[in-house]
């Protein structure tokens, strides 16, 4: 019996004082915003480690960078995602972020995204402001669910 209590506080313990599950690993994965009207298929990039001022590592942000594909009419953007309360935070300023009229040719308007996700279950949302919407419409927001999924 007294064994059996051994083992269970040395599991207790073990558990207790356990990390927490590691945020997001270092790597490419597809960007996946089917609500959003966009003809791109997108990437994001977790580079490495954000830097503190003396070059040491962070454990709160990633360096990212999101590319589309194709190219066309879009632009490739670095951004740090930050991580808080087991979320991450980035922020990309987009120049064609909404797009008007045809999809492929027609104009666009610059947005402010703020993408949010769980740092486990690389699911999320991004919320993209404007100043001014699609034919003379006023300014607003839109938000989009998303998700990532590691490429292999």
């Amino acid at each position: 019996m007294k064994s059996v209590l051994i083992g269970v506080a040395l599991v207790t313990a073990a558990l207790v004082g356990a990390p927490q599950a590691s945020a997001m690993t270092l790597g490419n994965y597809m960007l996946n915003i089917p609500d959003r009207r966009d003809f791109h298929t997108w990437i994001l990039s977790a580079i490495s480690p954000c830097r503190n001022p003396d070059n040491s590592k962070r454990t709160d942000c990633i360096d990212a960078m999101t590319m589309p594909q194709p190219i066309a009419k879009a632009v490739y953007t670095k951004a740090e995602a930050w991580l808080a309360d087991g979320r991450y935070t980035m922020v990309i300023d987009d120049p064609f972020g909404l797009r008007c009229g045809d999809i492929y040719y027609g104009p666009t308007i610059p947005t402010h995204d703020v993408y949010t996700w769980d740092a486990t279950t690389l699911a999320g949302h991004m919320v993209s402001s404007f100043n001014a919407g699609c034919d003379g419409a006023p300014g607003g927001q839109r938000t989009y669910p998303f998700t990532l999924t590691r490429m292999s």
